[in-house]
């Protein structure tokens, strides 16, 4: 007695715009971040309808831009948000830069708040150690894993001088 799963219900304005809103109420948002989950959801379910994916493209451009509309969709106030958030925990300016763009947020708008940041990157790498427990924040073995310590802060995006004066506690910031 092999039960076949039931066949989803097709592709609607509502079904999609209710997709959208269960996944804002979840997680916060970029617009190119939600066209993208959006087009992943009518994709698994055109999949199992046999239908074409790109058939709804213009559905989806306007569910995102009823988001929009309605102010629950809003790159810029996502970005601030998320910069702040990912530096407080001592994220390096470049991965963040790396982060926000993944996200979907454009070059010209994570430059113009990278400048705004107030945040010093010796304070980050330091946040980034005590978090990591790197350097002065190391319970053993300090001097033997300095050089690993170092390469760890700069593969977290830091430079060389700030990843260095962190782990050799010479300008820990905070």
């Amino acid at each position: 007695m092999d039960k076949q799963p039931p066949k989803p219900k097709p592709v609607t304005p509502e079904w999609l715009f209710r997709a959208a809103a269960h996944y804002l109420e979840r997680y916060a948002s970029t617009t190119a971040n939600l066209r993208r989950v959006l087009e992943r959801k009518v994709m698994r379910r055109c999949h199992a309808l046999g239908e074409e994916p790109a058939d709804y493209g213009d559905l989806i451009d306007t569910t995102v831009a009823r988001f929009i509309e309605l102010k629950l969709v809003d790159d810029q106030a996502f970005a601030e948000a998320r910069l702040a958030s990912l530096r407080r925990r001592g994220t390096s300016k470049r991965m963040v830069a790396a982060k926000l763009s993944e996200k979907g947020v454009g070059r010209d708008l994570v430059e113009m708040l990278l400048a705004k940041d107030e945040t010093s990157e010796r304070d980050a790498a330091a946040a980034y150690a005590k978090r990591r427990r790197l350097g002065p924040h190391r319970l053993r073995e300090r001097a033997e894993r300095r050089d690993r310590d170092v390469a760890a802060m700069v593969r977290a995006g830091f430079g060389f001088s700030d990843a260095a004066a962190v782990i050799d506690g010479d300008g820990g910031g905070r």
